[in-house]
């Protein structure tokens, strides 16, 4: 069975509910997409806590993505005072 990658959930934010190890295994992200939230499996290139809110960068297929950590929200028009 060839595993179908989900385009949908790519860049949408989540939140860890159960932590990754890295290398050593996902955790779980709650993602909002579709209007609601679904949870997947999460996985990340270094260990992320609990609670980290995290940007999908790619589905693996079958409700598993690649996540990365992303900061809280800022406000755009402060990256215009740094230019």
């Amino acid at each position: 069975m060839r595993k179908v990658p989900d385009d949908a959930v790519i860049g949408c934010v989540g939140v860890l509910h159960v932590g990754t190890r890295g290398q050593g295994g996902p955790g779980e992200a709650v993602v909002k997409v579709r209007g609601g939230t679904e949870a997947f499996l999460a996985w990340s290139e270094q260990p992320l806590p609990k609670g980290t809110r995290v940007l999908v960068v790619e589905s693996r297929g079958e409700r598993a993505v690649d996540v990365i950590e992303f900061p809280e929200a800022t406000d755009p028009l402060d990256e215009l005072d740094r230019l």
